[in-house]
């Protein structure tokens, strides 16, 4: 059955669109999940059949990424944020050399905040002075190699910036918060040594963060950690340590499910993300500057569109009625304001066309106004 026509244009930062297919399969499966003959809501984390959930989620994962044997997938909880600590944990308790990270935006920044609790950090590229409208180039960047790892945040959920290039040394470990284009596009995976995602944007609801990290990591963590923050013993429990979000866990399975046999895997995803991002900056930049990207073109993302309008009124009104045409979530974050259009996975280039001509409409009704 077809649910909510909303959720079609469901544009949130966070919690995001999840695809059609899914939700209905996840309607389905709050009354009966038809292997287990129970409502997900009510099954046993201990159970056979939650293993095989599992099992099933990361070997998909672990197709789509091409991801090497050596590499451990976790479904862990507390969201990315819990990761911001759990990295320094791991990696930078008791190091001499300071840590390189990248403050690139708003959640960049809360990295940075929490990683200097557990050692030295040096942050190797701020863009504060430029507004947080751009990402560094590679002659801006100088990197050590005697870090014990390098960390950035490959897509600003705020800013709408991503990188579109790998970062560091191969000679040091990188770490990388995808939480918000994880699974959007091809990744070369095993040049990272960890790389976390919280499920809330591509991949499934909150609940649940997905941690891929290489077994050197885990082996020489450090022996004196929390056994809920300890990636060894979250590995030697496969993700099963205390009652994992069994319905958040089963929710990714069926996404990864979604981009393997309907989509196609991760090329047709990113062909698809990139289609959507396209027409969407081509009406922003051909709107003679009506409406104005936030962050500098060869920086924009493909995940997160955040621009405004000639002045606060023009964007009260513009979320105003978009609101009553059926779009949801435009609302730019509280840091930065303005409006924001996340187009994540499951958000179809049909919804993406419904809102560029939403405000192609807007513009020639009030373009006079500024």
């Amino acid at each position: 059955m077809s649910l909510n026509p909303n959720n079609a244009l469901n544009f949130s930062g966070g919690p995001g669109a999840l695809p059609e297919v899914v939700l209905n399969q996840v309607q389905q499966a709050i009354i009966n999940v038809p292997e287990a003959g129970l409502s997900i809501l009510g099954i046993s984390h201990r159970s056979d059949w939650f293993e095989n959930v599992v099992r099933e989620t990361e070997n998909n994962i672990r197709t789509l990424l091409g991801l090497p044997s050596d590499y451990h997938i976790l479904f862990l909880q507390g969201g990315a944020t819990q990761q911001f600590s759990m990295v320094p944990m791991t990696m930078l308790r008791g190091k001499k050399h300071p840590a390189e990270y990248f403050d690139t935006g708003y959640w960049s920044r809360k990295v940075v905040t929490e990683a200097m609790r557990e050692g030295p950090v040096r942050v190797i590229w701020s863009g504060e002075e430029h507004g947080y409208r751009r990402l560094p180039t590679d002659e801006e960047l100088d990197f050590s190699p005697d870090a014990p790892y390098i960390h950035y945040v490959s897509n600003e959920t705020v800013e709408g910036l991503q990188f579109n290039r790998i970062l560091g040394r191969d000679d040091v470990p990188r770490v990388c918060d995808m939480s918000s284009d994880f699974l959007s596009k091809p990744c070369e995976a095993d040049k990272f040594s960890l790389i976390y995602a919280h499920a809330q944007k591509n991949i499934g609801p909150a609940g649940v963060t997905i941690v891929l990290v290489r077994d050197s990591v885990v082996q020489n963590a450090p022996d004196n950690l929390p056994s809920f923050l300890d990636y060894r013993r979250q590995v030697e429990s496969h993700s099963n340590f205390n009652t994992p979000p069994v319905f958040a866990i089963y929710v990714v399975l069926l996404v990864t499910r979604w981009l393997l046999n309907d989509v196609g895997g991760l090329e047709n995803m990113a062909q698809i993300n990139q289609q959507k991002a396209k027409l969407l900056y081509g009406l922003i930049d051909g709107s003679n500057e009506f409406y104005r990207p936030w962050g500098e073109a060869a920086f924009r993302s493909d995940m997160n569109v955040a621009f405004n309008l000639p002045t606060k009124e023009l964007e009260a009104l513009f979320l105003n009625e978009a609101t009553a045409a059926g779009f949801s979530g435009l609302g730019g974050h509280r840091a930065i304001g303005g409006v924001r259009a996340s187009i994540y996975n499951a958000l179809t280039l049909g919804a993406v066309e419904k809102l560029t001509g939403f405000m192609e409409d807007f513009r020639f009704k009030h373009h006079a106004k500024y």
